[in-house]
């Protein structure tokens, strides 16, 4: 497997009810296809995989398989804070279809290194689909460290890192492990340009979600090297990108999709978006149409 270019962390769009809302869920998918997306992922944390059941994963990840039929690769978040439960779960998200596992470090449980290198062997050793480690320690507590990547980065059944620490220095110590067989990917919109003109060989998104024609624009860009023109159009985001953050993901993520009609709330313990942000929503999804509309019509000039 080789994952490259713009990957969409999904959303996972619900009803006003507060229940699935698979109607939003196809029209999010055909959108990604659409703007050229290059791969999903479906139930990690923007999906808010933790407020999941076990019902509502299947028939999310089934109907993503079923949807995009082989067209793009389908990523499955199947981190859980146990290895015998990831497991579990990853073996759950290959007979769904998933073509491989996003697995983040196990958050709250805090391993060592070692502990990491154990818990990421055993779920490749067990071989149900092919793994993408994932750090991000902003949300699980827990850093895994370049050296240990490095350790895992030659196994048959690991095939790639979303990082999410932005240091440049994180970055190029993970470049260093690039391979045929190994794929260094960014967890961070924000500096995903910059990595992707250092080496890096793709990003999985956040913001692609509501800018995916721009973000594979971005991605085409920065990995040919043409570094004016994607240091410009980075820069023409960056307005999303904060705004995208001003409180946690997804919850402004969610008001954006919901004024651009994917879904509606959000999972307790996450609120809906400050109502201080709320004029400020509509000002940044008429910048999104107006910046996807000029994508569009500068790749079909």
């Amino acid at each position: 497997m080789n994952l490259s270019g713009s990957i969409t962390a999904l959303a996972t769009p619900f009803t006003a009810a507060g229940e699935l809302d698979l109607d939003a869920w196809q029209r999010l998918l055909a959108r990604q296809l659409d703007a050229g997306t290059q791969a999903v992922v479906v139930a990690g944390s923007t999906g808010e995989a933790a407020a999941l059941y076990d019902g509502e994963y299947d028939a999310l990840l089934r109907m993503a398989v079923e949807f995009i039929a082989g067209r793009i690769p389908v990523l499955a978040g199947t981190g859980q804070p146990n290895t015998a439960k990831t497991i579990e779960q990853t073996r759950r998200a290959a007979t769904l279809g998933a073509d491989a596992a996003l697995v983040v470090t196990p958050p709250y449980v805090r391993p060592t290194q070692s502990g990491l290198d154990a818990h990421y062997r055993a779920i490749a050793d067990d071989g149900a689909l092919p793994v993408v480690l994932y750090n991000v320690p902003g949300r699980t507590g827990c850093d895994m460290q370049p050296e240990t990547v490095a350790g895992l980065a030659g196994h048959e059944r690991i095939v790639a890192i979303k990082e999410a620490v932005s240091a440049p220095g994180r970055m190029e110590a993970l470049l260093a492990l690039r391979s045929a067989q190994f794929q260094v990917l960014s967890g961070d919109d924000p500096t995903a340009c910059r990595a992707m003109l250092a080496g890096a060989d793709g990003v999985i998104s956040v913001a692609s979600n509501v800018i995916p024609g721009a973000f594979r624009h971005l991605c085409d860009l920065a990995r040919e090297g043409n570094r004016a023109q994607a240091e410009a159009l980075d820069a023409s985001m960056q307005a999303i990108y904060d705004f995208l953050g001003v409180e946690p993901n997804p919850i402004p993520l969610k008001a954006v999709l919901k004024h651009l009609g994917f879904g509606h709330e959000l999972r307790l313990p996450l609120l809906p978006l400050s109502a201080a942000h709320a004029e400020q929503t509509a000002a940044i999804a008429a910048s999104i149409l107006t910046l996807e509309q000029s994508i569009r019509d500068t790749l079909a000039a």
